[in-house]
């Protein structure tokens, strides 16, 4: 059984027009939901054993309020790709399925429409209410938890994951 949790990334500050996007930071309100999230996944036991993080400056400090709130140890391993940015949703699949099975829980932290799209190719069904809020709308700092039966991230393809919940930073204030 594989755990996936597609994290996207919290909220960014526009204020400075001439910023690149990948190096917008996070805006007060990211700053306040990315620790909520993360002491939410320790309060529900979902701590990763390997988080995929885009290179851009939002989804990196995302990280870093999220992290300390898992306390985990040991601490999930980190990997930091720029291919992150921006990849279709087709590429994250491919990507998810070269990563090494004896990850058992996975953390992408990534970026819209991207994340959205790939929670819907690859959620098969899953509880209604996390399925109705998927199908409204993926905010920033939100999580989707997807379930697979497959023993090797190789197997896992579109429709094979059950959508377990979908959670917002609303949702927990």
């Amino acid at each position: 059984m594989k755990t996936l949790l597609l994290l996207r990334h919290a909220k960014s500050d526009w204020s400075d027009p001439w910023l690149d996007d990948s190096d917008r930071p996070l805006a007060p309100r990211g700053k306040a939901s990315a620790p909520v999230m993360g002491r939410y996944l320790k309060d529900k036991g979902l701590v990763p054993d390997l988080v995929l993080c885009s290179t851009a400056r939002r989804a990196q400090e995302t990280w870093d309020l999220v992290a300390p709130e898992l306390a985990a140890d040991p601490a999930p391993e980190i990997r930091l790709r720029k291919g992150l940015y921006a990849a279709s949703s087709p590429a994250l699949l491919a990507y998810l399925r070269r990563l090494p099975a004896n990850a058992a829980c996975v953390m992408l932290i990534g970026h819209n429409p991207e994340m959205e799209d790939l929670a819907h190719r690859l959620a098969g069904g899953g509880k209604a209410k996390a399925l109705r809020r998927l199908a409204e709308k993926f905010p920033t700092a939100a999580l989707a938890e997807l379930r697979f039966e497959e023993d090797a991230w190789a197997e896992i393809g579109e429709g094979d994951g059950t959508l377990r919940r979908f959670v917002r930073p609303r949702d927990l204030n």
